[in-house]
């Protein structure tokens, strides 16, 4: 079995799991209706349309 030669120091470990923390940008798309940008798979909060059609009533 492989042993390693020197022990691996905090930071280097530390840094090779914080790199799976890093916050990801959430996609983004536009609306067809009001051309707003929106996330993908939901209502648009803008106008309220979702898949073609009047899905919310936003006043």
């Amino acid at each position: 079995m492989a042993v390693p030669k020197k022990k691996t120091s905090k930071a280097k470990t530390r840094a090779r799991r914080a790199s799976n923390w890093s916050l990801k940008v959430p996609p983004r798309s536009t609306c067809p209706q009001c051309a707003q940008v929106k996330v993908p798979h939901r209502v648009c909060g803008n106008c309220g349309h979702y898949g073609g059609r009047q899905v919310i009533d936003v006043a």
